[in-house]
């Protein structure tokens, strides 16, 4: 039942130069500037239910060892050289550009100041694949999700690619070029090949990577995407080993039309927000408003207004109204369904066993946020069902009644199987009402809603209804004031470690 084995990668790209820059303003090694910044991560994604099945860090021993295998490597065949590079260069993004790439003489990324720099530094001859990348694209029409990503993509390689910088004379913080260690390997051979080395790539143990390679999915932000749809395709051409089948750019989270980030200060604070209206309420937010297809606007009453409308109105009024109604009238006890399926009922069953391929479509396509939309569509189709059969009504027709109610768990049973991806807390805490463990997609099904019956159901609150203009005000003080008190902090932190 669409059960997959899935190998999920994420981590950290901890060499550079501002990453050495960073951690020396606040009187720490880099890597222990890391350490405290990675440990920050695992909490982060602990805290939003966010699972993996490695963390890898570009710090990692196993990861610097294989990184200097594959420069080794490509100088061997011919793919790096060594001259030497003047170019305009972007600190905080460690990107060389050309003139004609700047935007209004700043980074075309970031939108930062660039300055002039000339140093010896090897190169990768990123240039002789700029035919072979576009004839992939073209044979390959599945391969960049996007539209626009592709054409942007396609525009830039048109502009005319150059050779590739890929080592440093004057950056220490990183993994040193193995046969002339004068040289620390530059972020493209260091970071982007962490998909390969966490499976084991030239190493001792390689099952993994003969196992997952190429990998079904790269998803990343925008940012990132010509990085990882016009260099690491040529590196992995120039290793002779395939490609992934799948790359993905999502958009920004944004307020007032900038993106937001940690580095322009305009972000908002997960913490606070899982904290006071629970982890699945922002994960509902962001893979339903979220950046996955394109940019997506953040503000507080949004989101505030979500949980009271999808949360509050649709899922938690359904599973209230049900589970109360079968407290009542059936001491809470799942009866059996009996008699003649009525066109009301066959309408929400059918919608609601087409729920697992209507979900998939979407989620084949990234479009998560269509993905959830189709199980909202099933939860209002829910309560208007219940609108147009009026249970209470039926209170002398015991048969009719059952089979409502019985319909309507199913529903809510069904829908809780679906959010287990989504919204787990929230699917675990609906399964427990109507106790009920079966998460099979399988149970989606005509023949498991006629097995259904017995169950003793609970009347369960999943969400309460938030007085808006009440967390405004609370978003808007009482979180700024954590975030003050929080900065106090740090700044004694960083005048401690200044003077030791």
């Amino acid at each position: 039942a669409l059960k997959k084995d899935v190998f999920f990668l994420t981590g950290s790209d901890e060499h550079g130069q501002k990453v050495a820059e960073k951690a020396e303003k606040q009187g720490l090694t880099p890597k222990e500037f890391c350490d405290t910044l990675v440990q920050k991560y695992y909490d982060l994604w602990a805290k939003l239910g966010i699972s993996y099945d490695k963390y890898i860090r570009t710090t990692d021993d196993y990861h610097e060892k294989a990184v200097q295998k594959i420069f080794q490597r490509l100088y061997d065949k011919g793919e790096i050289y060594l001259s030497t590079y003047e170019g305009l260069y972007c600190t905080p993004c460690e990107a060389f550009f050309t003139e004609s790439q700047l935007v209004d003489g700043k980074c075309p990324d970031c939108g930062r100041e660039v300055k002039r720099e000339k140093e010896e530094a090897y190169f990768f001859r990123l240039s002789k694949y700029a035919d072979k990348l576009l004839e992939y694209y073209n044979t390959h029409p599945d391969f960049i999700k996007l539209d626009s990503t592709k054409a942007e993509m396609i525009g830039f390689i048109k502009q005319g690619l150059q050779d590739l910088c890929v080592s440093r004379t004057s950056v220490k913080w990183g993994i040193p070029v193995p046969f002339n260690p004068k040289h620390t390997i530059y972020v493209w051979i260091d970071a982007l090949p962490n998909y390969l080395t966490a499976l084991g790539y030239m190493q001792d143990d390689d099952s993994l990577f003969k196992k997952y390679w190429p990998a079904d999915l790269h998803l990343m932000a925008k940012e990132i995407a010509r990085f990882h749809i016009i260099i690491w395709p040529a590196l992995l051409m120039a290793l002779d080993l395939p490609l992934p089948k799948h790359i993905h750019a999502h958009g920004w989270l944004t307020q007032s039309g900038a993106k937001m980030g940690k580095s322009l200060g305009n972000g908002f604070n997960p913490y606070v927000l899982c904290d006071r209206y629970g982890v699945d309420a922002v994960r509902y937010y962001l893979l339903r408003n979220g950046p996955i297809m394109g940019d997506s606007p953040y503000d507080n009453e949004t989101f505030l207004k979500l949980i009271n409308s999808d949360l509050v109105n649709d899922l938690a009024n359904l599973l209230s109204r049900t589970s109360a109604m079968l407290v009542q009238n059936f001491d809470g006890v799942l009866p059996k369904l009996s008699g003649d399926e009525s066109e009301l009922d066959k309408s929400l069953i059918d919608d609601t066993c087409a729920l697992v391929q209507n979900v998939k479509i979407y989620m084949d396509k990234f479009e998560v946020h269509n993905a959830l939309g189709e199980i909202w569509k099933v939860i209002r189709h829910a309560n208007k069902y219940i609108e147009d059969t009026a249970p209470w009504t039926l209170k002398e027709q015991k048969d009719k009644l059952g089979n409502v109610l019985h319909n309507l768990y199913f529903v809510l049973h069904s829908v809780a199987v679906m959010l287990k991806s989504f919204l787990p807390t929230t699917a675990d805490k609906i399964l427990e009402a109507l106790k009920n463990n079966d998460s099979d997609f399988d149970t989606i099904s005509r023949e498991y809603n006629a097995s259904l019956y017995g169950q003793k159901v609970e009347k369960t609150a999943l969400y309460q209804r938030l007085d808006i203009q009440k967390e405004l005000q609370y978003l808007l003080v009482d979180s700024v004031k954590k975030e003050e008190k929080k900065m106090e902090e740090v700044k004694e932190t960083e005048e401690k470690n200044i003077h030791k």
